[in-house]
């Protein structure tokens, strides 16, 4: 194993129960007055968005609130969110929801600073393999859900709404200058929201266990995640109310997050982008459909990590050879999958017919991301088809 590495977090990190109410603190560290709030409109019709901006009010922080975002980000919904972060003369972003809040927010701040030098530069320019580092503001990162990590990645995810793909952009710029872990924010997120933004952070700390780039300081964050995810995503979905399961899916989703910003993701995730895009499956959801057949495919290449981490996650018993421990994990994503209630593709509803039509064109996106090359089996395109057949039902 390599252990060189780079490292990337923000500058600043509050994690715990009400640490929300410290955003204000935070705004005058970094020496910002005017913040433009990122999230979407359940967000702000179901005032959980108080818990922020209480604090704000009290100490006299002038914010507005862009509240146009869609579940999986578009570049036209980011094209008009950095339009107004430019025009309303906005010091400071603060993402405030799940995944696309953030992600949206990441992606208006690359776009903004571009638009200083080309006011028509697309999105789409910053898409891998190019690095996306200027940003136009400082980003304040605020997870409602545990799920993406985004509040401590370098990376964000874009759909293209001419080309139908979900881009992968990634970044100094993507990455948050701040970001506050309260896990009270997700006591009232609803089971199927908990299971697939459980199952996305349980994805992000596999994949980097056994990523190709993995390395001793990303396996000491994807450690940690696979075992509190591994133990306590069953019970949050179970048993919404439970402050020690909901405490512990926050922390896992956020180490799960480092550790994928160190060693990033693999097959999985390139797989579940397309399935994302083209079907409008939530990007949890279409990773645990992924997830069983991928992971049984790629067990001969990295057995002895599959086994190390399905002990981790409470899966396979300690004394269980490797052998016996991997194919453990793969039954127990199995069952994961029947008791979180995650459809196969022909469960949700996809037609045999366009599912078969759209295979090669979801195929060259998922190698076009090049996150297949971080598995530790490395596909050929023939392997990806194959996949997606398996997985459909």
């Amino acid at each position: 194993m390599n252990n060189q590495a780079y490292i990337y977090a923000p500058r600043y990190m509050e994690i715990g129960g009400g640490s929300v109410s410290g955003t204000a603190a935070i705004c005058r560290r970094l020496g910002v007055t005017r913040p433009l709030i990122v999230t979407d409109p359940f967000m702000k019709t179901s005032r959980l968005i108080d818990r922020l901006t209480v604090g704000l009010d009290a100490s006299g922080i002038e914010y507005s609130i862009f509240s146009d975002t869609v579940p999986d980000p578009t570049d036209t919904v980011v094209a008009r969110g950095a339009k107004v972060l430019i025009e309303g003369n906005f010091d400071c972003l603060i993402a405030f929801g799940g995944g696309s809040p953030m992600d949206t927010a990441k992606a208006m701040n690359i776009l903004a600073a571009a638009h200083r030098l080309d006011p028509g530069i697309h999105i789409r320019e910053f898409k891998l393999p190019l690095n996306a580092d200027a940003t136009a503001v400082p980003l304040i990162a605020v997870p409602t859900t545990a799920g993406t990590g985004s509040e401590v990645t370098r990376f964000t995810v874009v759909t293209d709404t001419v080309n139908n793909e979900k881009m992968l952009i990634s970044g100094l710029a993507a990455l948050p200058v701040a970001a506050i872990v309260d896990f009270e924010l997700t006591m009232t997120v609803p089971p199927r929201v908990t299971a697939d933004t459980g199952l996305d952070a349980f994805v992000h700390a596999l994949e980097a266990f056994v990523s190709r780039r993995a390395n001793a300081h990303s396996d000491l964050f994807a450690r940690s995640g696979l075992s509190l995810i591994g133990h306590h995503l069953r019970r949050a979905y179970a048993e919404p109310g439970d402050r020690l399961a909901r405490e512990a899916m926050m922390l896992g989703a956020t180490h799960a997050g480092i550790a994928c910003s160190i060693a990033p993701v693999a097959l999985v995730h390139a797989m579940a982008r397309p399935i994302g895009a083209h079907f409008h499956v939530s990007h949890g959801m279409s990773n645990a459909m992924m997830l069983p057949v991928v992971t049984e495919y790629s067990l001969p290449s990295a057995l002895d990590k599959y086994a190390e981490a399905s002990r981790i996650a409470g899966f396979a018993r300690s004394e269980m050879d490797d052998e016996t421990a991997s194919r453990t994990l793969v039954e127990m994503l199995q069952r994961l999958n029947r008791e979180l209630s995650v459809p196969s593709p022909r469960n949700y509803g996809i037609s045999p017919t366009e599912w078969q039509r759209l295979l090669p064109l979801m195929a060259d996106q998922a190698l076009a991301s090049s996150s297949p090359y971080n598995n530790p089996r490395i596909p050929a395109r023939g392997d990806i088809v194959a996949l997606y057949q398996a997985s459909y039902g």
